[in-house]
């Protein structure tokens, strides 16, 4: 992205109108080259109004991620352990760019964000609808010792760092989705996904990567295969009754989500899943009810009765048998 185009960014944030000839001048450019410009920035996925004889403005404005404001709100371990923070305007994938860097050499700490990912992914494949500067697009590395098996429910405890977060910021009632996603009155809020690279029997690298909902336009969401929800309408709902809602900032929700994480993951390896197994059940999406889960060649049907210490899904099947499933290319939904 150009000089000329972060400088625009800046000045339509406010969600205010401003001419063309102000643009202009602010950016020492012509008005056909603004022009120009703004059609760039709408081919990123920003609905720029333009009215005659009144100018530009992006309604509503949106916020940009700004390093110094997250650092300098980041709690408890988070600030001594976060090794490197990087911000992109776009990037094909926060995970991918992580995954590179820790490929290349010791990059324990790392934090990569996004304000759009041309080719953001979820669990089995799919897509991660990631529009500009609507949401939130995170990565973190962290290195472990002790093998994947040390790993396990990793992705679980990390809904609860996640949940955390979302409190600090003011969003009741999260609950939690095995394996990997987070919702709010049953619709999701956002999802995980972990990738490792390393010895799987020793020294690794963990990938986690996090995306939460914010502000997602709704012309942009066709692609989501599910009810979804951002936490601008989780706040709005849960303020219904109130005078006056309060806006939230983007920037203190991922700071609280790195910092919430990164005192997860310094935690983690020695203490394991089940030191969150209570606090994952206590928000658990589908507890008691009858869902089917999808491996690679069978569904199997029953009735959700919470995890294992070690992050499995426990299925009480028509029988009153518990079966148990963990990790892999496996799918969960509330049973039709």
């Amino acid at each position: 992205m150009s000089d000329t185009q972060d400088k625009i960014l800046i000045i339509l944030k406010d969600g205010q109108f401003h001419s063309g000839e102000s643009l202009g001048e602010a950016l020492g450019c012509s008005r056909t080259a603004v022009w120009k410009q703004l059609q760039k920035l709408e081919n990123l996925g920003l609905s720029i109004e333009s009215v005659k004889g009144t100018g530009y403005r992006v309604a509503g404005g949106f916020e940009l991620l700004e390093s110094e404001l997250i650092v300098a709100q980041l709690r408890g371990v988070a600030s001594a352990q976060l090794s490197n923070l990087e911000i992109f305007k776009t990037i094909d994938s926060t995970n991918k760019y992580a995954r590179e860097k820790a490929e290349l050499g010791p990059s324990s700490g790392t934090v990569i964000l996004a304000e759009q990912q041309t080719a953001g992914r979820g669990r089995r494949g799919k897509t991660w609808v990631s529009p500009f500067a609507a949401n939130i697009y995170l990565s973190v590395v962290w290195d472990f010792e002790q093998g994947a098996q040390a790993l396990e429910g990793l992705s679980l405890a990390i809904g609860v760092a996640v949940k955390r977060a979302l409190i600090t910021h003011g969003i009741e009632d999260v609950q939690l989705k095995w394996p990997n996603d987070i919702y709010i009155s049953g619709k999701k809020l956002g999802g995980i996904l972990l990738e490792m690279i390393g010895d799987p029997a020793g020294q690794c690298s963990v990938i986690i990567g996090v995306g939460i909902n914010v502000a997602m336009p709704v012309d942009q969401a066709a692609d989501i295969d599910q009810e979804w929800t951002d936490v601008r309408t989780a706040i709005r709902d849960q303020q219904r009754d109130t005078k006056e809602a309060t806006q939230q900032s983007k920037n203190h929700l991922t700071s609280a989500l790195i910092s919430e994480i990164i005192t997860l993951l310094s935690d983690f390896q020695a203490q394991g899943f089940s030191a969150y197994r209570d606090e994952w059940q206590a928000a658990d999406a589908f507890y008691g009810q009858p869902a089917t889960i999808s491996t690679p060649v069978q569904s199997i049907t029953g009735i959700v009765r919470g995890v294992e210490p070690n992050g499995a899904l426990r299925l009480e099947l028509d029988d009153g048998k518990i079966e148990t499933f963990i990790g892999g290319e496996l799918s969960l939904r509330l049973a039709k």
